[in-house]
């Protein structure tokens, strides 16, 4: 699911075996969606603990109720929804009741068939991540002093080439997409500005 963010909807009835497999699969950054249970709570702290990057919100909407509304489902796929675009490239965890976890993935994720077992992975479609604009003009401006260094030893073209090559690679490499991406922007953000380097100097023939 590579070009999807991944949901783990989690039964509270989830064992301490299916807790531990399921925290080895998770990243670094994990949002943890939680009924505000103590049997939720069971589940949540084991999956949290030590993982400075998880952030836990619990939400009276998971809470079991006896009498589900008609559009409790839809409700439920929202508060999933709202969250995960606002953090898509996060992994998100939502804890909540056996009859929760049926209703919401009946909704979110219609389409995909349900892992057996008290934690099932669905994937949200998302969009390529962004590239970090202010990252990829301090790169830019570094590999143009590189860039130049290297000039003096070797044909202009070379180091540029190189770094060129590297981020086409890196665009066919199966989640980097986004790091060549930068790559080329950077070199070419090197290029102008070696040219403009270059154009105010008197290498330039007719210097302005």
């Amino acid at each position: 699911m590579s070009d999807h963010q991944p949901i783990h909807v989690v039964s509270t009835s989830a064992a301490a075996a299916d807790v531990d497999r399921l925290r080895a699969r998770l990243g670094r950054d994990v949002l943890v969606l939680t009924a505000p249970t103590a049997e939720a709570r069971r589940v949540v702290e084991p999956l949290v603990r030590g993982r400075g990057g998880t952030t836990t919100r619990p939400d009276v909407a998971l809470a079991p109720v006896r009498f589900p509304d008609v559009d409790r489902g839809h409700r439920l796929d929202d508060l999933v929804r709202a969250h995960a675009v606002h953090d898509r490239f996060r992994d998100v965890v939502v804890v909540a009741d056996p009859a929760t976890v049926t209703l919401l993935l009946r909704v979110l994720a219609p389409d995909q068939l349900p892992e057996e077992g008290p934690v099932t992975r669905v994937g949200l479609p998302r969009g390529e991540r962004p590239v970090p604009f202010v990252p990829t003009l301090v790169a830019g401006a570094g590999l143009a002093a590189v860039f130049g260094l290297l000039g003096t030893v070797l044909a202009w073209w070379v180091a540029p080439l190189l770094v060129v090559l590297a981020g086409l690679v890196l665009l066919v490499v199966p989640g980097q997409r986004t790091w060549g991406l930068t790559v080329l922007a950077a070199s070419g953000i090197a290029a102008v500005v070696d040219f403009l380097a270059i154009a105010g100097s008197s290498r330039f023939p007719g210097t302005w």
